[in-house]
């Protein structure tokens, strides 16, 4: 098997190339008029210090479970906020969080249980970071569509309650159609995979030294963990948003890159 150094090498070339492509997304957004070109230079400049800072920190933390720990809860604290900054007028942390933390914090104690996946850092922050990232995109994608549905087809979540329909119900009426669609990129991930895509679970294994029959199977059970994982956050960011318990940010907010990650 070739060597993972020889398949992507650490050179100044590569940090060339990673600047010509972030210059190339910027102008396209730019010249396209997506309204995302501050967004897209911004969004690479903190990958590359948040990056380069986890890094640092992980090699402290990985062998320290109680620092391992800590810093699952800083993915939380993120995740929750730029759920908060995306979905919602305020950047209070408590109802955007509640799908992330509910879908994830389940998941993870029963792999634990199950031994799948030991109390060791270099196996606890990966995993967490995929399920949790999973439900923050889950939660941003169908937060934004339930809220724009209820804001935009007031008037039929209006109609519904003069019908006898509870204030619950008729707003889910409305928004679960189309926020239900936040999941519709896990089920193409999943349909796709090894077909389309390779995702990073698996080649990780591959050039961590595995064969591709134990690759696959990891890279299944992520697929479904993270399925299982999104589900639960669209359901309940619905359940929310139909409840009133999440409410639309104002025109404009949320969608420049100050509360992405």
């Amino acid at each position: 098997m070739e060597n993972a150094s020889t398949l992507l090498p650490v050179t100044p070339a590569l940090g060339v190339v990673a600047v010509v492509l972030l210059a190339a997304a910027t102008a396209v957004a730019a010249l396209a008029r997506l309204g995302h070109g501050r967004a897209v230079v911004l969004s690479g400049a903190r990958a590359t210090v948040q990056l380069l800072a986890v890094s640092f920190v992980i090699t402290h933390v990985v062998n320290r479970l109680g620092f391992a720990a800590l810093f699952v809860v800083t993915m939380y604290t993120v995740a929750a906020l730029t759920a908060a900054g995306r979905v919602t007028a305020t950047r209070r942390l408590f109802w955007p969080a509640v799908p992330i933390v509910a879908a994830t914090g389940p998941t993870l104690v029963l792999l634990w249980a199950s031994g799948l996946v030991p109390a060791k850092g270099i196996v606890l922050i990966p995993v967490a970071g995929i399920l949790i990232g999973g439900a923050m995109t889950a939660t941003v994608l169908a937060g934004r569509r339930a809220l724009e549905e209820l804001t935009q087809r007031h008037g039929e979540v209006e109609a519904a309650l003069t019908l006898g329909f509870t204030d619950r119900d008729a707003a889910m009426e409305i928004c679960r159609p189309a926020a239900s669609g936040a999941l519709i990129p896990a089920l193409d991930q999943t349909r796709t995979v090894g077909l389309v895509t390779l995702p990073g679970a698996f080649v990780g294994m591959l050039l961590g030294g595995a064969t591709p029959l134990q690759a696959g199977a990891v890279q299944l059970f992520v697929l479904v963990a993270l399925l299982q994982v999104q589900a639960v956050a669209v359901a309940l960011t619905i359940e929310l948003a139909a409840r009133g318990r999440l409410v639309r940010a104002a025109s404009g907010q949320g969608d420049g890159g100050g509360s992405g990650t």
